[in-house]
């Protein structure tokens, strides 16, 4: 199993780790079989996109989007329970061939 770790700069970023990815895969020589990927940390997510200029943007706006004004009860810190839902939406694992 290999680790990747990303740093953001950002509150809110889209980070494209596809290079990163394909280096490892290349590094293993690996030709054939499923490629499973999983965060560790509770307020971040996975997903794809065709990543043209802007579309970074557009989807965190239709991320945000989703997500209600509300007063949230988070005992540890209630400005990061919009973080913790986008996650939980989008998800921390992808599995592709």
């Amino acid at each position: 199993m290999e680790k990747v770790v990303i740093k953001s700069t950002e509150k809110e970023q889209v980070i494209d780790i596809t290079e990163e990815v394909n280096n490892i895969l290349q590094k293993l020589d690996v030709s054939k079989g499923v490629c499973h990927m999983f965060l560790t940390h509770t307020s971040a997510a996975l997903t794809t996109a065709d990543l043209d200029p802007g579309t970074d943007l557009d989807l965190l706006a239709a991320c945000r989007a989703m997500i209600p004004k509300l007063l949230y009860r988070h005992p540890h810190n209630p400005k990061h329970v919009s973080d913790h839902i986008l996650s939980s939406l989008i998800g921390t694992s992808l599995s592709f061939l």
